[in-house]
């Protein structure tokens, strides 16, 4: 199936985009350079132009503190962005997966989130990414909307990355504890949004929105620890000896975050059938595969 992938340069476009590929599927990628999700006459354009089986939006504005500064933008990319999409594809008939974010929930709770329970954002981030879900939910019914959390990869800027540079340059690496979450590997979302791709081909349409992360909860305390033990033990020369954990409170930032955003698989567990590794297993994986190259790849940034 013809598949139109936006955000084609993200660190979840660049690795899903390969096992679509290898999935027998043919890609159409568009970076923000080659297509401006935030001017609709170009979004129709392409769609109408391309006639893809299935459109995939993994792009977004991410840049969570900068987004309060940044309101306008932010909302241009992750909710205009999101209805220019959510009409294209409903102009040419194809369904829309669009990847969300745990940022929509307030973190009130102490339990999974599931897909219907109330929404209530924290920040601009958040509040944007959940105007673009509203949006497609109102223009669109045959969509995907895939909300996910704490996404990392060998690609791009994320929390691995600046945990393993910050290790090599401090003896304390001082890190929050008192927001939990689960650690997201890109590879491994990529890989479920190739099922839901195979779903649609093969006219399986179960359409709505779904949650998905690895399996666990973490703190990003707890994840840091993890990142300098594992790279440790694969041989890594690090100077952080101590990691600190710190409240929220000691480390202040624009943007609020939620204090628990854990969320519910079993909707996308049943519908599709996926197994789902725990965090620090998809980790390790991460780790292994990169050899280094994480580590390299932030020291150039």
């Amino acid at each position: 199936m013809k598949v139109l992938v936006t955000g084609a340069k993200g660190q979840l476009a660049l690795d899903l985009i390969p096992l679509l590929e290898r999935s027998g599927h043919t890609v159409i990628g568009f970076d923000s350079s080659s297509l401006d999700i935030t001017d609709p006459d170009r979004v129709g354009y392409e769609a109408a132009r391309v006639k893809p089986g299935c459109i995939i939006n993994t792009a977004a504005y991410t840049k969570v503190d900068l987004a309060e500064k940044e309101r306008e933008r932010a909302f241009a990319v992750n909710r205009d962005g999101a209805r220019n999409l959510a009409r294209a594809a409903a102009s040419i008939g194809a369904p829309l997966i669009h990847v969300s974010t745990d940022f929509v929930f307030d973190g009130r709770k102490s339990t999974p989130y599931g897909e219907d329970e109330l929404t209530g954002p924290l920040s601009v981030y958040g509040a944007s990414k959940l105007a673009g879900e509203e949006e497609i939910l109102q223009l669109l019914p045959a969509h995907f909307i895939i909300r996910t959390s704490w996404l990392y990869g060998m690609m791009g800027n994320n929390f691995v990355k600046t945990i393993l540079r910050l290790a090599t340059e401090r003896d304390t690496i001082r890190v929050v504890y008192d927001q939990a979450g689960t650690p997201t590997w890109t590879r491994d979302l990529a890989g479920v949004i190739v099922t839901v791709v195979d779903a649609i081909e093969a006219g399986t349409l179960d359409y709505g929105i779904y949650n998905y992360s690895n399996e666990g909860v973490a703190s990003w305390y707890d994840f840091a620890e993890a990142v300098v033990d594992e790279s440790r033990r694969m041989g890594a020369s690090l100077k952080c000896r101590t990691i600190e954990p710190i409240l929220t409170s000691e480390y202040p930032t624009p943007a609020k975050r939620p204090a628990y955003s854990v969320l519910d698989k079993q909707k996308i567990k049943k519908a599709f059938g996926v197994t789902i590794p725990h965090w620090r297993a998809s980790l390790i994986k991460m780790l292994e595969e990169a050899d280094g190259a994480v580590i390299k790849a932030e020291e150039k940034q």
